[in-house]
């Protein structure tokens, strides 16, 4: 579902946004590219890219920022796949390094799966069903962020995941090398499982990859690129994988250009000069506030606006004070203005006031604000009207825990910044001696994540891995998703309370016999949720990015975002 709207009065409220409105406000609400396809494809060139920062560690298994995820979607496959296409038809999971997608058998609880044959690493190495197994039992030993929440359910994962160091997955998953068969065994059924083998954590690598994270060295990838030079505080280059030869158009296209090469370290202001320019062909950021009016006006056959299961929050870490207080989490979610948050991200055209768990266009949403100027946990409104600083001040006195000092933990990125001064400023004004601790978000994101760092308060965000509601629920608030010490424990409020817990479990199980029932207790779980308050939704945007002129063949994934493989280079 798009988010965009043809209201230009109302989408185009600050100055700098009419042009870039002028442009937008008479789009087709369908509309998701702005870059026509050529008639005959075009090989060969250098797609010359740009960040502010790179995403981290190369290991596909342990990586989780998203431009990690979308450098290296042509690099590494997983056995299913999400397909490299644009339509209704590119959401369901359709098979990439297996054959077919089987039916499930025992009801839910066996998966048998038969390997294709003449698939290559990057280093000449032939995939084989070794290769499978020994990835599945690798992320449980990297310790994998999403080792709990997505495969837990595969015969003998819990045994690994209390010690991870010894995962051996027996009785979880039989291969036979003669065959080239993959049977999965499930201790209890799992209806996203296909979902979760199309996770990019679940990435098939060599059997003799070390069991540790990667870092900077990227392991050999069965993709049309391979990695061949990092330095994170300077460049990415990818070039082709020799050995490859494509198996699947839908799942894992050869690409075009013959590299793909990511500088790092301009800010946004510099990246969007240098594409407009011709000295780079893509910017990951966003195009920032006050350039939108002139990308819309002078380049808008160069933009790209698209929707995502995007949104951004601030998470409260319930286990420390202030915010062990149920009453205090209350607070804050009332007070926040979040039509402030809608302005620092552009206006209505692209973003609007978030106040559930769940963002608009996921399944199993019911739109539902208890946090706003005359709505409450028990009789939430439809959506949010404004803050409510009264009710946010007699809560806090309440609690009794004003004048207490708070640090929020926030990413240095220009958006983040904006949004981390108005939380302080809610902060102060409910009485509480608030300060902001910047940090580059690929540094940010590990440290909020591990409790060894006392995090009271951090702004982050969350994509949804695949459309699901258990990829936000589940992920984000589940007991799964608790690591202690670790930097991969995506449950960064640290809420763990074992009623909705319960409701979670009740909501994956009925989707194996009533997907529409599973969607309504989904729905059901994003309420309970919102009355514990272990975070506080903000804002949901759209993406808005810029390329170069030369660049054509543009297609945009719910799930894959713009495929960098597929961009041809004029």
């Amino acid at each position: 579902m798009l988010f965009f709207s043809n209201n230009t009065s109302r989408a185009c409220a600050l100055p700098y946004l009419v042009a870039f409105c002028l442009v937008i406000g008479s789009a087709p609400a369908q509309a998701e590219t702005s870059v026509s396809v050529p008639a005959s494809a075009h090989m060969g060139g250098a797609l010359r890219l740009t960040g502010q920062s790179s995403g981290g560690t190369l290991d596909p298994q342990v990586a989780y920022m998203a431009l990690t995820k979308q450098l290296e979607l042509p690099v590494y496959d997983t056995l299913l796949s999400y397909p490299k296409f644009s339509g209704a038809g590119a959401v369901p999971v359709v098979a990439n390094l297996v054959e077919a997608i089987p039916l499930p058998e025992d009801g839910g609880l066996t998966y048998r799966f038969t390997l294709r044959q003449g698939i290559h690493f990057s280093n000449g190495q032939v995939l084989g069903v070794d290769d499978v197994a020994a990835s599945f039992r690798r992320l449980f030993k990297v310790g994998s962020p999403t080792a709990g929440p997505y495969y837990s359910h595969i015969i003998g994962a819990e045994a690994c995941l209390k010690k991870p160091e010894t995962c051996t997955l027996d009785g979880g998953i039989e291969t036979n090398a003669a065959t080239r068969s993959i049977v999965f065994h499930l201790s209890t059924p799992d209806p996203e499982f296909l979902a979760h083998l199309a996770w990019v954590h679940s990435t098939i690598l060599p059997a003799d990859t070390p069991a540790h994270d990667m870092g900077n060295t990227a392991p050999p990838g069965t993709g049309p690129y391979r990695i061949t030079g990092y330095d994170p505080t300077r460049y990415i280059l990818l070039e082709r994988n020799p050995y490859f030869q494509e198996w699947s158009h839908a799942t894992q296209p050869a690409g075009y250009p013959d590299t793909l090469h990511m500088t790092f370290g301009l800010d946004q202001e510099a990246e969007v000069t240098a594409v407009e320019n011709g000295q780079f062909d893509w910017m990951y950021e966003d195009v920032p506030l006050d350039r939108l009016g002139e990308v819309g006006s002078r380049y808008p056959q160069q933009v790209q606006i698209y929707t995502q299961l995007l949104y951004y929050y601030a998470a409260l870490n319930t286990t420390l004070p202030p915010f062990n207080s149920l009453k205090v989490r209350q607070a804050l979610n009332y007070a926040v203005n979040r039509h402030a948050m809608v302005i620092y991200h552009g206006g209505p055209a692209i973003a609007l006031p978030l106040c559930q768990l769940l963002p608009k266009g996921s399944p199993g949403y019911e739109p539902s604000c208890a946090y706003t100027k005359g709505a409450s946990p028990e009789h939430p409104a439809d959506q949010w009207r404004a803050p409510d600083l009264a009710k946010a001040r007699q809560l806090v006195q309440e609690s009794g825990t004003a004048g207490q000092k708070i640090t929020l933990v926030a990413p240095l990125d220009g958006r983040y910044g904006a949004m981390a001064l108005e939380l302080r400023s809610t902060l102060a004004q409910l009485g509480y001696d608030a300060t902001v601790r910047s940090m580059t978000q690929a540094v940010q994101f590990p440290y909020i994540q591990n409790s060894d760092n006392h995090v009271q308060l951090a702004l982050t965000g969350w994509q949804a891995d695949y459309p699901s509601a258990d990829s936000f629920l589940h992920t984000l608030y589940s007991c799964d998703s608790i690591h202690p010490h670790s930097d991969n424990s995506l449950n960064v409020s640290a809420f763990c309370q074992q009623d909705i817990e319960q409701l979670m479990h009740q909501a994956t199980t009925r989707a194996i016999t009533d997907p529409a029932g599973s969607l309504q207790l989904w729905a059901g779980v994003d309420r309970a949720l919102m009355a514990q308050a272990p975070s506080v939704p903000l804002v949901q945007i759209r993406r808005v990015t810029l390329l170069s002129k030369r660049v054509r063949n543009v297609i945009v994934t719910l799930n894959d975002e713009i495929l960098l493989s597929q961009l041809q280079i004029q």
